[in-house]
């Protein structure tokens, strides 16, 4: 009788639910964790590989993928996985470059343009209109057939060309922050203009420029992978995957893993950078 009544007692009790807590931002989270499989791709080449990325081996010419190759071979016999971790590795450190230089010079214009306006405003964005009316990859190549090939000229040549970017947008954070109440409180307390464009209004603007280094990390790596797969941006010896897509065009169908592997890293990095620009910005 007793085990009848705790049986009916135990069914009574109210059961616990535990809820599953969501992901409150999933696109920021997807985009991180594809971007940190790259990266860590990326620093496993540069800290541990079996080959080296111009090691050829004339036997091992156009192997599919396998266990020794996991991306296959190339017309030379190189490994494209080291060659992938390689040419990722350049990629990464000529579009951080670029998107450095053009974020650094476009806040500082930006800033300038933003906060005293006037005359000096006209004159710096009607210069900055003027290098934004041309075509990013046009303006590139007359870059570069002034200073030449090579990825210290490539970095140099998109750098300059991104500043009208990032000065668009952080004159327009400055224009809408610089009469809040804070910044009018600040003046009122003596600060300097120095101090009130750094650590107040720049500050508050950071979200956007945020998303804005995101998207400029992405066209950074589609120009410079253009730019390679033209033969203008990164030589021989060293690896890039816009140049290994080059090399690839003429074996998509007897070698396809050739030009699908960096291909496909290509787009999962631009993917990664596009899902946290799209997480920062909450849409």
């Amino acid at each position: 009788m007793e085990t009848i009544e705790t049986a009916a007692e135990t069914r009574n009790i109210k059961k616990k639910t535990y809820p599953i807590k969501k992901v409150k931002n999933p696109t920021l989270t997807i985009g991180l964790i594809l971007v940190a499989f790259l990266l860590l791709m990326m620093l496993g080449g540069l800290l541990f590989s079996p080959y080296r990325a111009e090691q050829m081996n004339k036997k091992e010419k156009f192997l599919a993928p396998c266990f020794t190759h996991l991306m296959g071979t190339d017309n030379f016999g190189r490994d494209i996985f080291t060659r992938v971790q390689k040419g990722m590795g350049m990629t990464v450190l000529i579009a951080l470059s670029v998107t450095g230089i053009g974020a650094f010079l476009g806040t500082i214009l930006g800033a300038v343009t933003g906060y005293y306006g006037g005359w000096l405003d006209e004159i710096l964005m009607r210069l900055n209109d003027m290098l934004a009316a041309f075509p990013g990859i046009l303006l590139a190549l007359v870059f570069i057939s002034v200073l030449g090939n090579g990825k210290y000229n490539i970095i140099l040549a998109l750098g300059i060309i991104f500043i009208p970017s990032y000065a668009r947008i952080v004159r327009g954070e400055f224009l809408r922050l610089r009469e809040a109440d804070y910044v009018k409180s600040a003046k009122l307390m003596g600060a300097s203009d120095f101090r009130i464009m750094w650590v107040h209004i720049l500050p508050n603007g950071l979200p956007a420029l945020l998303s804005a280094l995101t998207v400029g990390f992405n066209n950074a790596v589609l120009a410079e992978a253009g730019m390679s797969y033209l033969g203008i941006g990164v030589q021989p010896p060293d690896a890039s995957l816009g140049r290994m897509l080059s090399e690839a065009q003429g074996y998509l169908f007897s070698a396809p893993w050739y030009a699908l592997c960096p291909g496909l890293v290509i787009i999962l990095l631009i993917l990664g950078f596009s899902f946290i620009s799209e997480g920062i910005t909450g849409r």
